[in-house]
């Protein structure tokens, strides 16, 4: 679910001028069911090709929908998938805040505090003033300055987080949610380089995504001036969420890993983990983007739903 607020006056602005075209709303509509590409998405509507790709642009720009170039018998075609099925725009932010908070855990963990990693060359990581210590020095990766990090590739291996569960004592857990931007790693960039990428948490793999490549045929949106061109530019956002049943990976399921599986419990913490299995077939590499690069503007998001037993009470600090 998307949520707008007069907190953030701009991001409301860009949905709804996105939402205030018919044929904007058809395109969402069409997503429902499955991804399309612009061809396709032009023949569904009876439109013009061009138009179509015009209303596609500002879908993006307003991160209603999510855009992948894939490999076509010609060049490469754009596949369109819907981010959304739920929009809530918020007037009363203050009485929102308090009902949410009984229900709704989010934690946005910046891409270079990780707690752990192990990585293998080409490796590195910027900030969004310069490069960081010592490219292709797996070393580097442990030094404190890691913490400033914007974006970060590697050939192989791993980045571990610590994420904070401050979730109210014996509450029930109903869904964890998981998102984040990322692409292939290869020297420079290649938009055709598959790459399987997983995310574990606590332990349990509870997917893999294969990304198409590493992306850099266009500037990222977000990406600092000083950033070259002829390397990687953006990534795609990603969500896994798992419920009490099964995993999802974009809203289509990938494994029957269910809650259940993850040991979450009354824990104080949650161990997430994203990198290359070892052994996966497309050993590609990953670059992960934090919220000043790529095209998405987020670190990593977590979002616990979650619901409260009658005799629970929540106190100010969430416990």
């Amino acid at each position: 679910m998307l949520e707008l607020s007069f907190n953030d006056p701009d991001k409301l602005v860009s949905v709804a001028h996105a939402l205030s075209t018919r044929s904007r709303i058809d395109i969402l509509q069409l997503l429902q069911v499955s991804k399309l590409n612009i061809i396709e998405i032009a023949e569904a509507l009876n439109l013009p090709i061009s138009t179509v790709a015009n209303h596609i642009k500002v879908l993006e720009a307003a991160s209603l929908i999510n855009t992948e170039m894939l490999p076509a018998s010609r060049g490469a075609m754009k596949l369109c998938s819907r981010n959304y099925d739920d929009i809530h725009i918020v007037l009363d932010e203050m009485k929102h805040a308090s009902e949410r908070a009984t229900n709704i855990y989010e934690v946005q963990m910046p891409i270079g505090h990780y707690s752990d990693c192990e990585v293998t060359p080409t490796c590195g990581m910027a900030s969004a003033e310069g490069m960081i210590l010592k490219e292709d020095d797996p070393a580097s990766f442990f030094h404190p300055e890691h913490v400033e990090a914007q974006i970060i590739w590697l050939r192989e291996g791993y980045l571990e987080y610590l994420l904070p569960m401050n979730i109210p004592f014996g509450a029930t857990i109903e869904s964890l949610e998981l998102s984040m931007e990322m692409c292939s790693e290869v020297p420079t960039y290649n938009n055709d380089w598959p790459s399987d990428i997983s995310v574990w948490v606590n332990g349990i793999k509870i997917g893999m995504w294969t990304s198409p490549g590493d992306l850099g045929d266009r500037r990222g949106k977000l990406n600092p001036d000083w950033w070259y061109d002829g390397s990687t530019q953006y990534g795609i956002l990603k969500t896994w969420l798992v419920d009490q049943v099964r995993t999802t990976l974009d809203k289509e399921k990938i494994s029957d890993i269910s809650l259940h599986d993850l040991d979450l419990g009354d824990k104080p913490k949650l161990r997430l983990r994203i990198g290359i299995d070892p052994e996966a077939s497309h050993q590609g590499g990953m670059n992960l983007f934090g919220s000043q690069f790529g095209d998405h503007g987020q670190h990593i998001v977590m979002r616990v739903k979650y619901s409260l037993n009658s005799d629970v009470e929540v106190t100010k600090d969430g416990k």
